[in-house]
């Protein structure tokens, strides 16, 4: 079977797209780091790629705000390029910045030219964080996190909460299965909305750590799977009992190269 080509976007700024290459390529994929310059001058070059990934970093130094920049340059230049990841049977990834990036595009949300249903903004209490947080998949919907029934991942980010447009928004989204990763407490519970700080590191509405489109085959999420690929990656990895084989967050990447099996 030949390997899934993973194109994975760069930008000025961007600073996981070799981590998260890395994943891709242990978990059986074919990774190629692309600056965003490189595909605009030759957007033909998408037609080679299964999986798009929008790695973490700060793109264009979060200078108006995080993922706007970037985004407003994919918008204008490779609006075509997105749409045919969108239309067709590929996969797209967004992680921290490339989840903010995702949510500035609309690209999880059919009615985006609209009114855009949800979006994601500075932290509850203002500043940046940077912890591990624990992690509960809400739906099989998604490709990324079929078989997975919990993670514990490292987060880092200071416009990672996710608030809804509305009620009537909320209720849509759930409706169609995109809330599909939520913060929880170490027992997987999701309990009150929000949960406290820091088992909810944002104040997120509806503790909501990631969200995909209706057909699950677009996934964003603020904390970083591609941090936690090995179990010493683990910050208590040196008393824990028992070992596991990979790091949580290996096997998110394992289901994007599974879905093309």
């Amino acid at each position: 079977m030949a390997k899934p080509r993973v194109l994975v976007l760069r930008a000025p700024g961007t600073n996981c797209d070799v981590e998260t290459a890395y994943a891709f390529e242990l978990a059986g994929a074919e990774p190629v780091r692309l600056h965003v310059n490189q595909l605009i001058a030759q957007p033909a070059l998408a037609s080679t790629f299964q999986i798009l990934c929008f790695p973490g970093g700060f793109s264009y130094g979060d200078d108006i705000a995080a993922g706007r920049i970037l985004a407003a340059q994919l918008h204008t230049f490779l609006n075509d390029v997105l749409e045919t990841f969108r239309q067709q049977d590929r996969l797209v990834l967004g992680i921290c910045n490339g989840f903010q990036i995702m949510m500035r595009l609309g690209i999880f949300f059919e009615t985006a030219a609209k009114a855009t249903p949800a979006t994601l903004t500075w932290n509850k209490q203002g500043r940046f964080e940077d912890r591990w947080v624990h992690l509960k998949p809400q739906t099989e919907n998604c490709v990324f996190l079929r078989g997975i029934e919990s993670m514990y991942l490292p987060m880092a980010h200071a416009e990672g909460r996710f608030l809804f447009r509305d009620e009537t928004a909320k209720l849509d989204l759930e409706a169609q299965q995109q809330i599909v990763l939520k913060y929880c407490d170490p027992s997987g519970a999701t309990g009150a909305d929000p949960l406290p700080f820091p088992q909810n590191p944002n104040g997120a509405e509806g503790n909501i750590a990631g969200i995909c489109d209706p057909s699950g085959r677009i996934f964003g999420l603020m904390p970083h799977p591609e941090r936690h690929l090995f179990a010493t990656n683990h910050p208590q990895w040196t008393r824990r009992d028992v070992q596991p084989e990979h790091g949580e967050g290996l096997k998110v990447f394992q289901n994007a190269v599974a879905y093309f099996g």
